[in-house]
């Protein structure tokens, strides 16, 4: 029992959340195995996964180097998306309705009338392309973060940060499993003609390819809405983006004066490019408000039980 105490303790806050949130993926798994068809793949990986993690874990307290530091680190990323992936084989098999209907009714409330109607009035070729850019450089702004704090040397608040941004991640697609949809360019837009009717200049056709793609849906896919990744409430691209202003912000990076704008403008995007309704966002912003609280509760608990002093903003 000692040793395996000593082994956990090389876990990093953000290793115990990935860990954690796979176990309860697996469990899932195993409970709607009847209704998902790559179950046990899914937990094979899942295992893989977690066992890479306390691998890294314990390789970077052992020879403690840039190289393992980096790979504890930066495991992280390709973890992201392939637990995006995988939650397009359960949401849909297990939360056989969308909640679409509710989303537009909430908003037509707030506003009258549907907001990315609204928006298109205003919309012009240029426009589109700016927006369609900075909405795709949505994974890139938390590796941007963590390599501002890097260069800096920010051990400690790399540690957290990573760890609200995954946190943040697992959280978002709780409420994708709460409340699927698959978002206003397929409920109220063509979404076979959207690049006549939203047209860009030279690179939005493209990046909304890639981004459909990732979403299972590339070009001739039949009945794309039937088959879409669920993913839009709350809006992930509102909630990770939040927080990473947040932290430059409490951080005290100067890496805020590029997230800030940059952040602005990928949220409006969210909206005017047909990817989401403006209830979404709100959810964004509630999922982000308690992951940043939560989570610098949940960061500091596993500090104490390592025998590591807490995390202050003003401190690290």
């Amino acid at each position: 029992m000692d040793k395996f105490k000593q082994f956990v303790k090389h876990l990093k806050a953000f290793d115990v959340v990935v860990i954690a949130f796979y176990i309860i993926l697996s469990v899932i798994h195993v409970i709607y195995h009847n209704r998902i068809e790559t179950w046990a793949i899914w937990i094979a990986v899942n295992l893989f996964i977690i066992v890479i993690g306390f691998l890294l874990a314990y390789l970077e307290s052992k020879y403690d180097n840039e190289f393992w530091n980096a790979a504890h680190y930066w495991y992280i990323v390709p973890v992201v998306l392939i637990t995006f992936k995988e939650l397009y084989f359960m949401i849909k098999p297990i939360r056989i309705y969308d909640h679409d209907q509710m989303f537009i009714a909430i908003d037509r409330w707030m506003f009258g009338t549907d907001p990315t109607h609204f928006l298109w009035q205003i919309s012009t070729p240029v426009l589109t392309e700016i927006l369609q850019i900075v909405y795709g450089m949505f994974y890139l702004l938390p590796i941007l973060l963590g390599l501002f704090l890097l260069k800096k040397k920010r051990f400690v608040a790399m540690d957290f940060s990573v760890f609200v941004i995954i946190y943040g991640f697992y959280l978002s697609y709780l409420g994708y499993f709460i409340w699927p949809g698959i978002g206003p360019r397929f409920t109220l837009h063509n979404f076979e003609t959207i690049n006549q009717d939203l047209p860009g200049l030279f690179l939005t056709n493209f990046l909304r390819e890639i981004v459909n793609t990732g979403e299972s849906i590339p070009a001739g896919t039949p009945n794309p809405a039937e088959v879409v990744q669920r993913d839009i409430f709350p809006s992930g691209h509102t909630m990770i983006t939040l927080i990473v202003m947040y932290l430059s912000f409490r951080l005290k990076s100067r890496s805020r004066f590029f997230f800030i704008p940059i952040g602005t403008l990928l949220i409006f995007s969210t909206v005017y490019l047909w990817y989401h309704y403006v209830i979404d966002l709100i959810g964004g912003l509630l999922f982000m408000i308690f992951a940043v609280w939560s989570g610098k509760h949940i960061f500091n608990w596993w500090r104490r039980k390592i025998g590591k002093p807490e995390f202050e903003y003003g401190k690290y």
